[in-house]
C-alpha cells in the first residue's frame, strides 16, 4: 500500500467561524466519501486558508465528524501564500491516504467557487 494525496478545497461566503467549521467539514466529508477512505487510513491532513480568514482554526471541523478515528488524524492549519489575484475566502485540503489506488484513480474534490482552481480536475468522473 502507497500514499496518495488528496486534493481539495472550498470557499466561503464571510469570514466567520461557523461558515469556516461547516464548509471545512463538508469537504472532507466528500472527499473521504467520493474516494471511499476509511479514515484510519488517512496519514494526516494540511489545511491552508486565504488571508481572509482567520475567525477559527478550520481543522476543527475534523473534530466533528463520525468516528473515533478522525480524533487522532494528525492536522495542521497554514495561511496560503498572498498571491495577487487569487482566489478569495478560500480553504484547501491536502490530504494524505494510505491507498492502493492509483493517481488516476484520486478523485479531487473543488467545492463552489474553487471549481476556478482546477477546472480539468472538477469535470473528471
Amino acid at each position: 500500500m502507497g500514499t496518495r494525496g488528496i486534493r481539495g478545497a472550498v470557499t466561503v461566503e464571510v469570514d466567520m467561524r461557523e461558515e469556516i467549521v461547516s464548509a471545512t467539514k463538508w469537504l472532507l466529508e466528500e472527499m473521504v466519501s467520493r474516494n471511499e477512505v476509511n479514515p484510519e487510513d488517512i496519514g494526516s491532513i494540511i489545511i491552508t486558508t486565504t488571508e481572509d480568514l482567520c475567525a477559527t482554526f478550520p481543522a476543527q471541523a475534523a473534530r466533528l465528524l463520525e468516528g473515533e478515528a478522525w480524533q487522532y488524524v494528525p492536522l495542521m492549519c497554514a495561511r496560503e501564500i498572498p498571491v495577487p489575484g487569487g482566489l478569495p475566502l478560500c480553504i484547501r485540503v491536502m490530504m494524505h491516504v494510505n491507498t492502493d489506488k492509483t493517481a488516476k484513480d484520486i478523485h479531487h474534490v473543488f467545492l463552489r467557487d474553487a471549481v476556478k482552481l482546477r477546472p480539468d480536475l472538477t469535470n473528471r468522473g
